[in-house]
């Protein structure tokens, strides 16, 4: 068996860490603590996503996750997804407004044209509006140019912004897809930070030449359609699920003085279900049972209090 010559390895991004420049290597452990509001060990913020998945989808360049299945018409699955904008979304806001639970709502800007009441009422709501691109069918991907990506994103932003008549600052992309050109069209869009990559349990900074972006991990683990819908576990196994993933990570804040963070996601077309929401229920009144100890906010919260406390470090001689 030869051996490799010796330039194999020799390439011009190779270095300690990784071999790309879209963010610094960084073990949780050697960081400088987070501090969050009253020393809180712990941020939890609830991610609801508001979706729309058109009866008529291309599938391209691939199907989106929980969407049709069936050949058109496929009004059985997308009936199912329209209960989350009918049903579900109004058993959320009702155990959300009762508790005073901030939360953030990422939705399909395509909604502001089909469903003006939906947008109209999730406003009314304490919290934050972050675009979840155009609905479940228009993926960002290498087959779009860079126009129009940036077309789509722009066209996203603004249509929502417009509906809603706040300042839209946060990305999740819809199915978390990107192509090479998402991360730096965010900014060009006046968007200030993205949720799609999940490499870690707390935010950080990605380099892109468009401006400052900040990338805040939405946990996929223990997201409601990936608990239930891909590992196909229960609704209790989910809520399970969750709780451990507070206790752990409030033990840790605590144990090792540094802020740490959790982001619940949730679907009404599927937490939203009659034999779900108790769930949904059991879950967040763990949380709020530690309150105390839990600084429950919305995702530019987090962001802007990260973003602060970097600035901070960075100004130290």
């Amino acid at each position: 068996m030869s051996q490799l010559d010796h330039t194999y390895l020799q390439y011009s991004k190779r270095r300690y860490g990784y071999d790309h420049d879209w963010y610094e290597w960084s073990m949780l452990e050697s960081r400088a603590p987070l501090v969050w509001p009253d020393r809180k060990p712990l941020a939890v913020w609830i991610n609801v996503s508001l979706q729309h998945f058109p009866l008529d989808q291309k599938g391209k360049p691939f199907k989106t996750p929980f969407g049709m299945t069936m050949p058109y018409p496929d009004l059985r699955h997308f009936s199912l997804r329209d209960y989350g904008n009918r049903v579900g979304i109004y058993r959320f806001l009702k155990f959300f407004e009762a508790n005073g639970l901030p939360v953030t709502y990422a939705i399909n800007a395509s909604l502001a044209g089909s469903a003006p009441q939906l947008i109209e009422r999730v406003c009314q709501s304490a919290g934050e509006i972050v675009a979840h691109g155009w609905d479940m069918d228009h993926l960002h991907s290498p087959d779009l140019s860079r126009d129009a990506e940036s077309e789509l994103i722009s066209r996203s932003v603004d249509v929502l912004r417009a509906a809603t008549g706040k300042k839209i600052q946060g990305w999740l992309s819809p199915a978390r897809s990107q192509s090479w050109n998402t991360l730096s069209l965010l900014p060009e869009a006046g968007l200030s930070y993205c949720m799609d990559w999940v490499n870690d349990d707390l935010p950080y900074p990605v380099s892109v030449e468009t401006g400052p972006l900040t990338m805040l991990p939405l946990n996929t683990e223990v997201e409601d359609s990936f608990v239930m819908g891909s590992n196909l576990h229960s609704e209790d196994e989910w809520a399970d699920q969750v709780i451990d993933a507070t206790d752990f990570m409030l033990k840790e804040g605590r144990t090792q003085n540094a802020g740490r963070m959790l982001g619940i996601s949730l679907h009404p077309w599927l937490t939203g279900q009659p034999h779900r929401i108790g769930c949904v229920e059991r879950v967040l009144n763990h949380v709020l049972a530690h309150r105390d100890q839990i600084w429950l906010a919305t995702a530019g919260e987090i962001v802007s209090t990260f973003a602060e406390q970097q600035k901070q470090a960075a100004q130290k001689p």
